[in-house]
């Protein structure tokens, strides 16, 4: 009985799967550094145009390895701002929060429906990113518009 109930369980989940796997892409939304600061006390927006980057690679998620280039460019711009420390540990974060099996809006591939996990876009969904990437864009410029205005001069 036990064994049918996890058979059961597993085929339910793999049925969801499937079916959110060719479900629409949700609009680009970001909050900069979700649960991290976007910068340092004197410079608070200092590393918030990288998170806002590795927002947009996440949104549209894809494979493991595409996560581990947009992890690993989230890593080097912040470290490049010349903050190597902050990097690092938003490295380890991001690793381990950023998991496309928690219901989290800041999991690889947020844009898609929950419990899509690693996989390569078809070249439909390339397409609906692409499509859908002219509103990313502006969601980004709206970002960097807002940053500067909140910049000391």
């Amino acid at each position: 009985m036990h064994l049918t109930l996890n058979k059961l369980l597993l085929l339910l989940l793999g049925a969801g799967i499937a079916t959110t796997a060719s479900a629409d892409l949700d609009p680009f939304t970001t909050d900069g550094c979700s649960a991290f600061p976007d910068g340092t006390s004197e410079q608070q927006q200092l590393w918030h145009n990288c998170c806002v980057a590795h927002d947009l690679a996440y949104w549209q998620g894809g494979s493991r390895e595409d996560r581990k280039e947009a992890d690993q460019a989230l890593e080097d711009c912040v470290a490049n701002v010349s903050e190597p420390m902050i990097a690092n540990l938003m490295l380890a974060g991001v690793t381990v929060g950023g998991t496309p099996y928690l219901p989290t809006r800041f999991r690889w591939g947020y844009g898609w429906p929950y419990l899509r996990g690693y996989k390569v876009l078809s070249v439909e969904e390339v397409e609906e990113v692409r499509k859908m990437s002219a509103d990313a864009l502006k969601t980004v410029q709206d970002h960097a518009v807002g940053e500067n205005a909140s910049q000391p001069r």
